[in-house]
């Protein structure tokens, strides 16, 4: 595995498959589609108090915290917790469960849930938690993968670490059933670029080396760290044939 060296000396976290990191040469395509989100969604965030409910690595509550007043960064995971503290001593964070969140009621400006709500056991009271720390007019962000295209076909999600993955439709009805206002609900998708790169292949050629264990090809592994934020779109047009569900959703 390639490492590309970070600006900063915290030992990066290891990559298991349930989160992305950064630093990765190998990761990139994974971590350019997360990233994008958090680009996308910051305008949100701007000098407010901020919960990223299930933080992973931190790298998203960091880009956060550049236009947030105050980012509270909460994860289940004890190791992974320690080091988001050591690797962004900027970010407030906190260990805790999804399910019962240690905040108290409206509390918050805005709760970011980005590829995470995919991983709960129990998402309807998730988001009755994020509805009451949340202060009226606050706003939920959640982004999380197209069950439709992510995992399309199965009566199960693909990914060994998700329970439950959502189709477009069945986001917007549990944040309506919430209680929430949905303001936003698009999708992502490869830009013109990554539609063309490796014939249109990349996330399947990604796949078939992680399930035979081969080694990485020198084209696969070229076109994947070539892959930037500007590869990918996000848009309201089409989104049952969308990458991943991208929705902003408002207390009342």
């Amino acid at each position: 595995m390639h490492r590309v060296t970070p600006e900063r000396t915290v030992e990066p976290l290891p990559l298991t498959g349930e989160r992305t990191v950064p630093g990765i040469a190998e990761e990139n395509y994974w971590f350019r589609r997360h990233e994008v989100a958090y680009l996308d969604l910051l305008g949100h965030c701007e000098d407010a108090v901020v919960l990223e409910a299930g933080c992973g690595e931190g790298y998203g509550a960091q880009l956060i915290r550049q236009r947030a007043r105050r980012v509270v960064a909460l994860d289940y995971d004890e190791f992974t917790a320690a080091h988001v503290g050591r690797a962004y001593p900027e970010l407030d964070v906190l260990r805790g469960n999804l399910a019962s969140l240690p905040l108290r009621d409206a509390g918050v400006d805005v709760v970011a849930n980005l590829q995470v709500i995919e991983h709960l056991w129990d998402q309807e009271g998730f988001l009755a938690e994020c509805f009451r720390v949340l202060r009226p007019g606050g706003r939920l962000i959640v982004t999380t993968p197209n069950r439709l295209t992510f995992s399309p076909g199965l009566d199960k999600p693909l990914n060994p670490f998700h329970t439950r993955e959502l189709a477009p439709s069945e986001l917007d009805s549990l944040l309506v059933e919430a209680g929430f206002r949905v303001e936003l609900l698009a999708g992502l998708r490869h830009g013109p670029r990554l539609e063309a790169l490796l014939g249109g292949r990349i996330i399947e050629a990604q796949v078939e080396v992680a399930v035979s264990g081969a080694p990485w090809p020198d084209e696969l592994l070229e076109a994947v760290v070539s892959v930037t934020c500007a590869d990918f779109e996000i848009t309201t047009r089409d989104l049952d044939t969308s990458l991943d569900l991208v929705s902003v959703a408002v207390r009342p």
